[in-house]
């Protein structure tokens, strides 16, 4: 479907003539002024766009017809360089038209839970845990563990981290659902494959802004923090539990020393929680209207398959397949991740056009 661009500069033309009109209202004028700056940054985008074009047009005329060899090699380089700038600047109309999620630049609070499987499941979700600490360090992010229960051979029942950095939400959040792992476990005795599962859910970090929440709706307990840290973690009531009562949802925070911190991150991962569930609800509101199935993290979705005998992962979002699982275990997740990030794309230009 072409955008209608003549329509969108006749548009602007009214809109320039109305605000030259001293009756207008101030809320009546905010909204004109609003929706006037919008089409101003579009049609400027369109036009130099247009610009581009044509310079990369007539630069490849001349490249295909100009018989000093000297001369064709130095418009063929400007072909290429003017391809790439077009590149840029179609992106960046793109993400006008088909704006990203406004929480893209969030952090994130990514809680892992060991699904169905046992022990296997506990000891796939500790992997993932290395795997998600290992990407997130490589792109710079910081990571913190908020809160872990883990179980008797070292893998963990769940677990919760806190990832703070740059577009930390736009990269992860489609990583949300189920995990299955198709290995061979460390208790199996026959060898035997098994296939087990780990549950991912990323949580937008909520800014105070978001939502509102009431003391009253609040229960906090304190209770002494358990595994490693010394005596003081295990002899002071430093670790924090808040239980939302409206919602019954829980959250809990060991991480720090202090309990005051403890309760201020446990209330932060609780707006977080709230937030998510929020969003969740609009999405699901806006997939009927569409009459179309959620796609965006909803945690009954099978996400991805790790297949260790055959060092093979598949994400099933984006039907790719990579024979390199253990790099992917060690946090190299970027080709994943980026064909996600395509993908959401693609699908944001759909839904724009419906």
């Amino acid at each position: 479907m072409e955008i209608p661009w003549q329509a969108l500069r006749t548009r602007f033309e009214e809109l320039n003539n109305q605000l030259l009109s001293v009756s207008l209202d101030y809320a009546k004028r905010q909204e004109l002024q609003r929706e006037h700056s919008r089409l101003s940054t579009l049609l400027d985008k369109h036009t130099a766009i247009e610009k581009l074009t044509n310079e990369m047009t007539q630069a490849q005329k001349e490249a295909n017809t100009n018989a000093d060899p000297e001369m064709k090699v130095l418009f063929q380089e400007e072909v290429h360089e003017l391809e790439n700038k077009l590149k840029i600047e179609q992106a960046a109309l793109d993400e006008m038209l088909y704006p990203a999620d406004k929480l893209d630049d969030r952090s994130v609070f990514l809680e892992i839970r060991g699904g169905t499987g046992g022990q296997e499941a506990a000891l796939f979700a500790a992997d993932l845990l290395k795997m998600y600490t290992n990407y997130a360090l490589k792109k710079g992010w910081q990571v913190s563990l908020v809160d872990m229960s883990e179980t008797d051979l070292g893998g963990i029942r769940e677990a919760t981290l806190h990832i703070q950095g740059p577009r930390v939400y736009g990269h992860l959040k489609r990583e949300a659902g189920v995990h299955r792992v198709q290995r061979v476990p460390k208790t199996e005795t026959s060898g035997r494959v098994h296939t087990s599962t780990a549950t991912v859910a990323v949580l937008p970090e909520a800014d105070e802004v978001d939502l509102a929440i009431s003391p009253s709706d609040l229960r906090i307990d304190t209770y002494r923090a358990g595994g490693a840290g010394g005596q003081h973690v295990n002899k002071t009531d430093s670790a924090v539990r808040i239980t939302h009562l409206p919602t019954n949802i829980v959250v809990a925070c060991q991480e720090e020393r202090s309990q005051h911190k403890n309760r201020a991150k446990a209330m932060k991962m609780l707006q977080s929680r709230l937030l998510a569930a929020q969003k969740e609800k609009q999405e699901l509101e806006e997939s009927q209207k569409r009459k179309e199935m959620v796609g965006t993290g909803m945690r009954a979705e099978k996400v991805r398959t790790y297949n260790f005998p055959q060092n093979r992962v598949t994400d099933h979002q984006v039907d790719v397949t990579l024979k390199k699982l253990d790099m992917v275990m060690e946090g190299d997740l970027d080709d994943i991740i980026q064909a996600l990030m395509v993908k959401e794309h693609e699908d944001r230009r759909k839904k724009a056009l419906i």
